[in-house]
């Protein structure tokens, strides 16, 4: 049993969401490892855990599916034979939708995973007496673009969510990241990340390990709450008129 606490990551077992399991690891923590389906953590992840010497264990839980939602926790709490002390929300829903209008049923379902589950994770954990939330936003919410307008909705709504949460779950923490451009996907070309770093206010695109350092810096922040940490190249602080992956194209 690790002494700092047990951490639950959702979305856990590969891209950015599996650096902040590393991470949290790595602070003391045994981390509770999720998936929408078949969890499967990447190999290195399962070795970073195990040579931080936390326990691990990995679930599968369709955020669409409420009923699964609200036993996900008390499952976690099972397994590990304690109460879940931090929760990330990291898992979410993404559909391009570039340009166009989202219809009711895009809104809705974004929203199910992306503030919906959010929501009731947090009030479990809260629920069990644990200490500390954090949620990962973009940092679009900041200045929108019209791209992915179903997805931008849904993080505004959990940006919002996370000042409101903080009062109403106090003692609980819960305060929230927001990325910018981290892990590209095989959408982008390596000249175009050149491109989009030079971009950056900084000059820079940020790194996972420097949004997993921010999650780490909350869940440990004992004196902050409702707060938005924008971990982004200070992109932020520019306007894009579009998402990034149309950007920096030759």
């Amino acid at each position: 049993m690790s002494a700092a606490g047990l951490a639950l990551v959702t979305g856990s077992c590969r891209r950015l969401g599996a650096h902040i399991a590393a991470a949290l690891a790595a602070a003391g923590y045994d981390v509770a490892l999720h998936a929408t389906r078949d969890p499967a953590p990447e190999p290195w992840l399962v070795e970073a855990i195990e040579a931080a010497g936390a326990a691990w264990h990995a679930f599968a839980c369709d955020l669409d599916d409420f009923a699964a939602v609200e036993a996900l926790v008390p499952a976690v709490a099972a397994r590990f034979w304690r109460r879940v002390d931090v929760l990330v929300n990291n898992a979410s829903m993404f559909d391009a939708g570039d340009g166009a209008l989202p219809d009711a049923a895009a809104l809705v379902a974004h929203y199910r995973v992306n503030v919906a589950a959010p929501i009731a994770l947090s009030t479990a954990v809260a629920g069990q007496g644990g200490c500390a939330i954090v949620n990962i936003l973009d940092q679009r919410i900041a200045r929108p673009h019209r791209d992915q307008l179903a997805y931008t909705l849904s993080k505004q709504a959990l940006a919002e969510a996370t000042r409101t949460l903080a009062a109403v779950l106090a003692p609980v923490r819960v305060n929230a990241v927001a990325p910018g451009l981290t892990l590209p996907t095989a959408d982008y070309a390596p000249a175009q990340i050149d491109a989009l770093a030079a971009m950056m206010p900084l000059g820079q695109l940020p790194t996972p390990q420097a949004i997993a350092e921010a999650v780490c810096f909350l869940v440990g922040a004992g004196a902050s709450t409702g707060q938005t940490l924008y971990v982004d190249g200070g992109a932020a602080q520019a306007c894009f008129a579009r998402d990034f992956v149309h950007l920096g194209r030759d």
